[in-house]
């Protein structure tokens, strides 16, 4: 055990103590290959407190429901009541993994979720061709900066598109956006960690860290994962949104190009007249190869 690692055992101890004192529940801690960790029960709210030790020190985690009563008691404990709030700032590390999606608030199209590897180096070229959040750019800019940020990552980006017939099946089982979309992050994850050896990951925020920490696999079990409200701000995740809503505008085009009836992004009466003109001419059947059923529109049209 080399002295980072005894500090950070030191480090979860004192934490350990403290935690005692506030009536919950606290596991053993746990050596991981690069962390200790614990796990802090009260009630149903479950939160885990990881301290990493590496090249860069000890750095402390903490992952569960963020607005949870547990949750913000132990943050305050640990970081101070400052880190509560929406203004939260995080140094955009030298070498990490983005992830983002696209097409999840759009009733026809797929769900994509894209992930881009970034180090020092990269992360600066990507900010030279002007990486930003996708929703700043018009389908145009998005398509022509895509092609720059896969030269600039080479192989270091991944795209996982599930089409609305794929998406359509895994709701009807699931029943639960957010769970498709945190198997979607983890997959891209942990395809991404084949090829690349990223400590570090952060994502957009779209509901409990669990969802894409439960379904992280071997990779994945040891990146420290950090979720964002706005996480476009760093620049390995505006990277993915741009990578994630050209594959969104590319399916659109070829979709546009084979039928009669444009197809409208977002959802909107435009959206609505479309989807009904489609149900009229083409049937049922090949709406729900198009659409996301769940939607409430559906009901309307059909």
């Amino acid at each position: 055990m080399n002295s980072i690692e005894i500090s950070a055992l030191k480090v979860i101890e004192e934490y350990k103590k403290k935690l005692i004192g506030l009536s919950v529940n606290v596991s053993e801690v746990e050596k991981k290959k690069y962390n200790y960790e614990t796990v802090i029960y009260k009630g149903k709210d479950k939160i885990v407190l990881l301290v990493y030790f590496g090249k860069s020190g000890v750095k402390t985690v903490l992952q569960g429901n963020k607005d949870t009563l547990l949750y913000k008691q132990i943050n305050s404990l640990i970081y101070g009541d400052s880190l509560f709030n929406d203004k939260e700032e995080f140094a955009e590390p030298n070498n990490y993994i983005g992830t983002d999606e696209s097409g999840k608030g759009d009733y026809f199209g797929p769900l994509v979720i894209a992930g881009v590897f970034a180090d020092g180096n990269s992360i600066k070229l990507l900010r030279a061709i002007g990486v930003k959040d996708s929703k700043e750019l018009s389908d145009r800019s998005i398509k022509l900066i895509a092609g720059e940020i896969k030269k600039i990552v080479k192989d270091n980006y991944e795209i996982i598109l599930i089409t609305p017939k794929k998406y359509n099946e895994l709701h009807s089982k699931i029943k639960n956006v957010n769970k498709i979309l945190g198997w979607g992050h983890a997959k891209v994850l942990e395809n991404l960690l084949i090829r690349c050896s990223a400590k570090e990951a952060i994502s957009d925020k779209f509901g409990d860290e669990s969802l894409i920490r439960n379904s992280l696999q071997e990779k994945g079990k040891n990146i420290v994962l950090h979720q964002f409200t706005k996480a476009e701000k760093y620049t390995a995740v505006a990277a993915a949104s741009i990578l994630a809503r050209e594959k969104l505008v590319e399916w659109f085009d070829v979709q546009n190009s084979l039928l009669t009836i444009k197809l409208p992004k977002g959802a909107s009466s435009a959206v609505n007249e479309a989807a009904s003109q489609i149900n009229k001419i083409y049937g049922t059947a090949k709406l729900s190869d198009l659409v996301k059923l769940h939607f409430k529109t559906t009901a309307k049209i059909v």
